[in-house]
């Protein structure tokens, strides 16, 4: 058997190669195509280096993994510090890393959520929500979001869109219903038979291009399932973590769920880890038969010592003023290239620091990715709607970094606006 050392790796051929036979050779395939034939290889704060040298920031995030930055140097001197004494643990007996974490959860968290079960990632927590919905209502049905997307695992990935779901044959339509966002009336319809478990909602879908709520369309989803006896749980693994000017994105809505559930960015792009945060009703099930839910490493004690930095980071203030500065600065520049290029950039869906751009093409945000590629900026189109780009930046950026990325920004927008008028229909592909 071949030594394959991860640190003398010959070129990037190589390696994107060794992906197309051994890893997965749709992905590694449809990025070579797409002209991103992206190999990362360093990275520091929100700079990633391709393995030719090219260096992009990183307004993608992965989802908002990275939200404090690449290798950030307080979590990961937490990490190393946490290695001295400490490994994943052992999921079946009580721990101090995972009993100050959930302390520290349920601080951050509306009062009613007094309990909190660990997964290892934000699928897995997923699913322990929806299965904790089924336990606590002895319903099986649950509603989400048509177009919603909430992770790849079992259940989780019965919520989301079919394209998902199908392949695996794992739709259910009989127990999973979908409605359109932004429709009170097919929620409503939807609730009207009594016999849902849960309602889970993204705060502002990501997968889908971040669409905003509409005002008071989220208190009114809440208020719905109050009435049929339904559980909401908010899936905040993209909107949680001070993303949008508050710790949890549901506290800019007025709405206290019954669950809610964090991941990706919670592991500080160090560790992988997902969290359900819940009500004394839905944790009931930890006081029946506290083994009915086990993962190995789910609540991995060196996971948790960086998610309380994580949560530390997040919850001091300067880290507020400068999302809310961060927030304005590049909303303003983005009206203003807006203005300019009307035509093609045609919308600013904004919270904070979650950011959908929308343009005037059915794949408009595929050109505009592959230009900022280009141009030194890591940004993904929104893989449920390729008009809208997912534009993501962290809560720590410099304002010096904020201004180099609307300048990169602005020549991008225009070369695939160019791009686009040259190739003659908007409607082309």
């Amino acid at each position: 058997m071949h030594d394959y050392d991860v640190f003398s790796v010959e070129s990037k051929a190589e390696v994107l190669e060794k992906s197309r036979e051994f890893w997965n050779p749709g992905k590694t395939d449809f990025w070579t195509e797409s002209g991103v034939d992206l190999v990362i290889d360093r990275r520091e704060g929100y700079f990633i280096w391709d393995m030719s040298g090219l260096r992009l920031i990183d307004v993608h995030l992965n989802g908002g993994t990275f939200n404090l930055g690449h290798r950030n140097a307080e979590l990961v001197e937490a990490i190393t510090t946490g290695m001295r004494s400490f490994d994943i643990g052992n999921h079946h007996f009580p721990s101090s890393a995972r009993a100050a974490l959930a302390e520290a959860l349920i601080r951050t968290a509306p009062p009613n959520l007094t309990k909190v079960v660990y997964g290892s990632g934000g699928g897995e927590a997923i699913d322990i929500a929806l299965k904790t919905a089924r336990h606590a209502t002895q319903r099986r049905k649950i509603v989400s979001i048509i177009k919603a997307y909430h992770g790849h695992t079992g259940l989780a990935v019965a919520t989301g869109d079919d394209r998902f779901a199908r392949i695996f044959l794992a739709d259910r339509p009989e127990e999973f219903t979908q409605v359109p966002f932004n429709d009170l009336a097919a929620m409503e319809a939807a609730l009207a038979g009594g016999d849902v478990a849960a309602v889970i909602m993204e705060t502002i879908p990501a997968t889908y291009g971040f669409p905003l709520p509409e005002p008071g369309y989220l208190e009114a989803v809440k208020s719905l399932c109050e009435r049929h006896g339904t559980l909401y749980i908010a899936d905040e693994v993209q909107t949680g973590l001070m993303r949008t000017g508050e710790m949890w994105g549901v506290y800019k809505y007025g709405v206290i769920p019954d669950m809610l559930v964090t991941a990706k960015g919670i592991g500080g792009g160090l560790v992988s880890l997902g969290c359900v945060v819940a009500s004394e009703k839905c944790g009931g099930w930890m006081k029946k038969d506290g083994f009915g839910h086990m993962s190995t490493g789910g609540g991995a004690e060196l996971g948790c010592i960086v998610a309380l930095k994580v949560l530390e980071i997040c919850a001091r203030p300067e880290t507020r003023s400068l999302v809310h500065y961060i927030s304005d600065f590049l909303g303003q520049g983005l009206r203003e290239i807006e203005n300019l290029y009307g035509d093609f950039f045609v919308g600013i869906r904004q919270n904070g620091t979650v950011m959908g751009l929308e343009f005037d093409h059915p794949k408009g945000a595929m050109h505009v990715m592959k230009a900022l590629y280009k141009n030194g900026i890591w940004a993904i189109f929104s893989t449920l709607d390729p008009r809208v780009l997912q534009f993501k930046p962290g809560v720590l950026k410099t304002h010096e970094l904020c201004a180099e990325i609307l300048d990169r920004v602005e020549a991008s927008i225009g070369e695939a606006r160019r791009e686009v008028k040259g190739s003659g229909s908007r409607r082309a592909a």
